[in-house]
Formats: C-alpha cells, structure tokens, sequence
C-alpha cells in the first residue's frame, strides 16, 4: 500500500499527452512525492493542468506541470559507467558524472569496479569507495565489485554489502590493480555465488591462441584492410597486429603504462615495441583506425564468449543447473550474435548489452588520428552496427549502455595521433537517449520510443536487480522521470559536456531529443537552460537485489 504523504505540501504533479507507461505512449498525469521521492498517484488517459482539478486537490497538490506534447519517460539506469573516483579524479568523479548523466535523462548509474584506485574488489575498498561517493550525487549510483585473482572470498560478502554484480576481464584491463581471471576463477565464482542473487558480468576478449599463426580470411577483414587503400595494413600485416600478446591489452602497457604519466610525449607506442619482436609490423601505420581495428578481431569477442560459456554448462551440470547469470558487457561485434541467440536456445542464463557508440558510429568514418573514437572492443564497421541493431530490436542484445569511460586528453594521445599508445574509452553518459532517438529515425520499421525506454530502463534496471523501484513509471516506484522534447535538436560541442575533461566521439555532431528536465527521486537534478541543481540529492544505493 502507497502511504500518501501531504506533509509541506510535497505532492507535486506532471502531465503529458505522451507518457510511456508500461510499453505504451498514452496521455497522463503522474503525482508524486519530493519528500518521499516515490510516484503517488498515476491517471491513465487525464492529462490534468490545474491544482484546482478535484483529482488534484483529493491530494492536495500545489504545482502542476502540463509539458505537451514533450514526452514523459522513467529516467534511464545507465548500467556500465566509470567514475573514475577516488585515485583517477582528473579523469572524471562522483559530482561531474553524475551531473553529466542527469543532463541526458538518466536517473541511476551503475559505477564500474576499476579505474578507480582502489578497485571495488574488498568490502575495504568499497567502503573507501563509498566514502568517496558521500555528497556528491546528483544522480543515484549503485555499484559493480570485481572479480581479480585472489579475491574470490570477498564475493559474498560484496553482494551482502550491496553491489548489484561483479565484472572481470578475461585480457589484461591494461590497469596493474585489476588483473584478468582465468577459467578457473570463473568455476569457482560460479560455484561460490551459485545461491546468490547477483550476475557475474565479463569483458569478453581473449588473446587469440598462441598456436595459431594465422588468421582466417574474411570479407569483413578484407574491407578493414582496404579502408586506407595501399596504406593499410597487408594480411599478413593484419594476423600479427592481431596475434600480437603486446597489443592485446584493453589498455596500453608497453613503455611507460599510459595511465601512469601526465605527459603523451613520454607514452612509448606499444606497436614500437611491438614491431621489435614482430618485424612485419614496422611499417604499420599506428594512426590509421584500420590499424588499430585489425588488432582486435571478432575473435577476440567470440572466443572470449565461447569460454564463458563452456565454463557456465560445466558448472550448471556440476550444481544441477544452479548458478548466477552471466552478462556479456559491451558486445561490439556482430560474430557473437549467434553465438548468443544459439545460449538463449539452450536456456542458458546469459545476456548481453551493446554501446551508444556501437549503435552510432562506424570504422569507415573514422579519421587518422582520431584517438578519441578509440575503445576497446573497437568500434567496427557499419555492416557491423547495422547487425549489433537488428540484435537489439530482436532481444538477442537486451540492453544499451554508455560505457562512460573517460581519460584525461592526454592519455587520449592527441598529439601524436597513435591510436596504440591513447587510452581507450569514449565519454557519452547523458548522451544515449538523444543518440539513439535520432539513429532510431533513419531505422526501417523506426524505432520507437518505447523500445528505446525498454532497452535503457526497464532491461537494465532488471539486469542489476532494481526492476522493483527503477526503469518503470509505476505507483510506488521512485519518481525518477525524464522530460523529452522529441521536437528540439542539439549540437553537441566539447565545450558544453558536463564531463570534467572535455572531450567526446561526438563532438559537432547534431542530434534529435533534447533532455529538458531530469527528476530524481521527486526533486529537480537537471534543468535545461539552467543546468544541474544546486544541490546533490542523488543516494547510493545498497539494498539487496530484488532478483
């Protein structure tokens, strides 16, 4: 039962001929609660626009907002985001991060476990982590742990603590602090976190086996190569950039590690390194994105699934079939479709989430030197975004995310333009909605709002357990609400991001949907035109998953 609460008059109300309410747009009014933050009251087919309406008055509201025809949508549970605080502040933080989400519609974010000194691994670090974290929420955060060599006992007590799951790299994170876990430590986490509500979620690339010399030809690799025309890389150029161990770091690690230095004029490139062992890679060009895309084939993806698979059925055969879930985060490549949809065949507990940049961008376009379109699983070609779509609209991928993962420009190696030496990541937390809606158009049959809400709020707050207060408009959930007006258009500028370093893959790009009001909780984080409130009133969020 919703306890309706009067006190101070905290009851406001909004409505709108374009409300999405449980998969549906239709016209409504939705009262809610500044003091409780829940959603009080929701009238289905009334778009009400005075405090004088009986329906109003029954609860005694004082502020009624009709925004027609902008629509109404639940703020978005942005599940894949890096903080970077505390030890990587320059990079980004609690307060910017957030007020960056908040400015696209997104009410939750789900902070990941490294990149960040320390890394969420020990119910320590956490606790360090949330210290961090006190007063500096615009939105509400929850929190990923870790899984690294040597902290399988500190699973359990994570999940009692709070988090919503734990993610690994299967190849080296390119950070010393969160090292990569093997097929035994999947086994064993599996197996230890078999009666717990939790998902165990992977960075799905694996270094190629080193017994293999050679790379099978495809047609996808043959129009990498011939991007650049003759100044691209041969096939056999292209088998050692991906057979490469210097190479295949998520981050750079050759010479000095990237992340460790202020200064890209001391970054050594990892393909100079590289080449020493490996001659055939001396007169590959390291600014060219053909190069770096070369580098990292589909099989990194699929073999690295294929493992986590094969480990996930042994363990289900071990338990009698119980086990956590398991989460492919940022799939990139349209290799690992069947793979999944042939899982979910199965009935194996396994999903997967796609990228904004996955979704909008593509290696054709990509400039040489164009460091800031790099991340790691790279961005491919736009047969691939085509596929990564047709997979979402289908339900094989179930949910899209930012990836938010920022640097400072330096560590983006911009000077140089070596896409080997830059750190990898794309900063576009707050920018998915309108991202989506304006590729959403051009997509035959079009996409419609209501997938997009499935995908950003619905599917993601079910995947970190909070399905039971978040990504839903529903009396009794959180009044976490997005105001969107499908009518605006913006142009996105570096110099206008919210992001503490300001740089983004989408600088002067124009998008369709502009994000006019952001509510969490009930109150005001973000106004268009005036920007993130005063003050934080976001919350970390530490209940038990639901599910």
């Amino acid at each position: 039962m919703t306890v309706i609460d009067f006190a101070e008059n905290s009851i406001k109300a909004i409505s709108s001929t374009r409300v999405v309410l449980e998969g549906a747009i239709k016209p409504a009014t939705i009262l809610y609660s500044s003091r409780s933050g829940k959603i009080i009251e929701i009238y289905v087919d009334q778009v009400l626009d005075s405090v004088s309406h009986p329906l109003l008055r029954l609860y005694d509201v004082r502020v009624c907002e009709n925004v027609s025809p902008k629509v109404i949508l639940p703020g978005l549970v942005d599940s894949h985001v890096h903080l970077n605080e505390p030890g990587r502040t320059e990079w980004e933080g609690f307060a910017t991060g957030t007020q960056a989400a908040c400015s696209g519609g997104v009410t939750t974010v789900v902070d990941m476990p490294l990149n960040a000194i320390p890394p969420t691994t020990t119910i320590e670090n956490f606790n360090i982590k949330l210290d961090a974290a006190r007063d500096q929420l615009w939105c509400d955060v929850a929190f990923w742990g870790g899984m690294i060599p040597g902290n399988l006992d500190h699973l359990i007590p994570l999940v009692r603590a709070g988090v919503r799951g734990f993610k690994g790299f299967l190849i080296d994170s390119g950070v010393d602090e969160f090292p990569a876990i093997d097929r035994a430590y999947i086994k064993k986490a599996l197996s230890a976190l078999k009666d717990c509500k939790t998902l165990l979620a992977f960075h799905a690339e694996l270094q190629i086996d080193d017994n293999l010399h050679t790379i099978a030809d495809s047609e996808e690799l043959k129009k990498i190569r011939s991007m650049d025309g003759k100044k691209g890389a041969t096939k056999k150029q292209g088998d050692s950039l991906a057979l490469s161990h210097v190479l295949s770091p998520a981050e750079p690690r050759a010479g000095i590690p990237s992340h460790l230095v202020h200064n890209d004029d001391v970054i050594e490139s990892p393909l100079e390194t590289a080449a020493v062992l490996d001659k055939e890679l001396s007169k590959v060009d390291p600014c060219l994105y053909s190069s770096f895309l070369l580098s990292r084939p589909d099989r990194f993806e699929t073999d690295g699934i294929s493992m986590i698979l094969k480990c996930l059925k042994d363990i289900m055969k071990k338990n009698a079939g119980k086990v956590p879930p398991v989460h492919i985060v940022h799939l990139a490549s349209m290799d690992a479709i069947p793979i999944i949809r042939q899982a979910h065949k199965e009935g194996l507990p396994i999903t997967a989430e796609t990228c904004f940049h996955y979704l909008s961008l593509a290696a054709e376009n990509i400039p040489k030197s164009a460091t800031h379109f790099k991340c790691c699983p790279p961005i491919r070609t736009e047969v691939n975004r085509v596929a990564l779509w047709n997979a979402v609209r289908a339900g094989v991928i179930t949910s899209v995310v930012s990836d938010h993962s920022p640097c400072t420009p330096e560590l983006k190696s911009l000077a140089k333009g070596d896409f080997f030496s830059a750190w990898g990541g794309i900063s576009s937390v707050g920018l998915g909605l309108s991202l989506l809606y304006t590729k959403s158009r051009s997509m035959k049959p079009v996409v419609s709002l209501t997938e997009i809400v499935k995908w950003c709020c619905e599917n993601t707050a079910e995947q970190v357990g909070l399905q039971h207060r978040k990504g839903f408009l529903r009396i009794g959930y959180d009044a976490d609400i997005a105001v969107f007006d499908t009518d605006a258009r913006q142009r996105i500028d570096n110099s206008s991001v919210y992001y503490k370093n300001k740089l983004t893959a989408y600088h002067g790009l124009t998008l369709d949907g502009v994000v006019m009001k952001t509510i969490v909780r009930g109150k005001v984080a973000f106004s268009y035109g005036k920007g993130p409130s005063n003050a934080p009133h976001g919350q970390t969020l530490l209940e038990p998953r639901f599910a």
